[in-house]
């Protein structure tokens, strides 16, 4: 995907092909910022961009790199790379979200342990769930370890009880959302189905997507030919850009242990998904395009990745 080529561009322009790019999101769909620079030269960093910067213009799917702030290189993509995606993504399947990011990393496995509180259970599937994602970005996992003695469940137990009313998935996705030291979820919150609840958002997202392939296969209309240039509305923009950087997410909430951080971008994927996939330009005949499906097809499937990794189900409809 796109992260994962400029990663390798990156380290290539750079002779190293170990280095990190520590990308960021830039100021525009297809754009990523790099802090590659203040590593390679921390004295002069700005002379390290602007070597970078040159040797990654000599790409073609790259439309420009240029040297912003005090030393980061901001690249973007070519439009029709960023479009293209969609059809990249619907073709990988489950794949979309795996690199190569931390290949030749050991991650051990976790420890199975008793659950006797929402601390607890938070803990136990943040480090589940970090292995999950390191071994999406190519990391190998050891052995699982010996367990260590826990203390049994309390007599009432209230993350039983939140999964008993919301739902074993809800209750999934709001531990996996759950920082370090986070207020436990309200399990009279996370059951609502409202998109302000974004245990119940993430899933409608993925049935929305699914919704409109639903109704085109109904109609016998179904995605064909591409032209990058039809996919070039703000909204079609921005979810291409956040489903280009699935794969990138996954990677850094791992290395860091912290799935907190994915499961609050799969939340904002989920946000960008459903604001396109409500737009007139994929709920009328005249408007739907090939393009278009091929895209909806490419949320469905970002999506779907995503919540496989965090183990909740990707229904097609809600």
């Amino acid at each position: 995907m796109i992260t994962a080529g400029l990663r390798r561009a990156i380290a290539a322009a750079a002779g190293r092909e170990d280095a990190d790019p520590l990308l960021r999101p830039g100021p525009a769909p297809g754009s990523y910022a790099s802090s590659l620079p203040f590593r390679l030269d921390p004295g002069d960093p700005r002379t390290a961009a602007e070597g970078l910067a040159a040797r990654l213009r000599e790409q073609l799917w790259i439309a420009g790199a240029e040297v912003t702030g005090p030393g980061f290189v901001t690249v973007t993509v070519t439009h029709a790379t960023l479009a293209r995606l969609a059809i990249r993504i619907a073709h990988a399947g489950p794949a979309c979200a795996e690199s190569d990011a931390l290949a030749g990393r050991t991650v051990p496995a976790p420890r199975p342990a008793a659950v006797a509180g929402w601390p607890q259970a938070r803990a136990a599937l943040a480090a589940e769930l970090t292995v999950r994602l390191a071994a999406a970005a190519g990391a190998t996992i050891s052995p699982e370890r010996t367990p260590v003695p826990a203390p049994p469940p309390p007599p009432r137990d209230p993350v039983a009880e939140a999964i008993h009313y919301a739902g074993s998935d809800a209750v999934r996705f709001a531990l996996a959302r759950m920082p370090p030291g986070g207020q436990p979820p309200e399990a009279a919150v996370i059951a609502r189905h409202v998109l302000a609840n974004p245990a119940y958002a993430v899933r409608y997202a993925h049935a929305a997507a699914a919704a409109v392939l639903r109704w085109a296969a109904a109609l016998e209309i179904r995605p064909a030919g591409f032209t990058p240039r039809l996919l070039a509305e703000p909204g079609e923009l921005a979810l291409l850009d956040a489903l280009s950087w699935l794969p990138e997410r996954v990677a850094v909430a791992a290395r860091r242990g912290r799935p907190d951080e994915f499961a609050g971008y799969l939340a904002e994927l989920a946000a960008c998904t459903i604001d396109t996939m409500s737009t007139t330009s994929f709920r009328k005949i005249p408007d739907i395009t090939s393009e278009r499906l091929w895209l909806a097809d490419a949320a469905r499937t970002g999506l779907a990745a995503a919540l496989g990794l965090l183990g909740i189900d990707a229904p097609s409809r809600l």
